[in-house]
């Protein structure tokens, strides 16, 4: 059977620009709703300056109106696992019900999974909108 958040994953890797590092990522989001939004990497001459697939796939989220995210596939190539960059774990999980609930998958090019992961343990002790929350109202 197939998985169509791998299958989003994919099919955004195979539209990313990556001319500079040539190296594709796509990422793909099931929200709550079950709805998938999905990303990819856009780099740029002035390298400081491209986009993640994980941030192109949330704010295709946020454009649709969602602002839940339950899993996230990224989709690298090798045998590595492509996890998502620092600024990317945080991006998540701004959108995670809970960092320990948010499952993250990495896949090769071929949909072959190489890591199951939460963001919690890719994401230790993370600060999220949970911790503003518990500090109350600000003085």
């Amino acid at each position: 059977m197939a998985d169509p958040l791998v299958e989003a994953a994919l099919a955004a890797r195979a539209r990313a620009y990556a001319p500079y590092s040539r190296f594709a990522v796509g990422a793909a989001l099931r929200c709550a709703d079950g709805s998938i939004h999905a990303g990819c990497n856009v780099e740029n001459a002035a390298y400081p300056q491209g986009s993640c697939a994980e941030a192109g796939a949330l704010s295709a989220m946020v454009l649709a109106g969602q602002r839940v995210v339950c899993e996230v596939v990224v989709a690298g190539a090798g045998s590595l696992p492509c996890t998502p960059c620092g600024g990317c774990r945080q991006r998540l999980r701004e959108f995670a019900p809970a960092a320990g609930d948010l499952r993250v998958r990495v896949v090769d090019e071929t949909g072959r999974t190489l890591l199951e992961s939460t963001l919690e343990a890719l994401l230790p002790h993370s600060f999220g909108p949970t911790t503003l929350a518990s500090a109350g109202p600000s003085a």
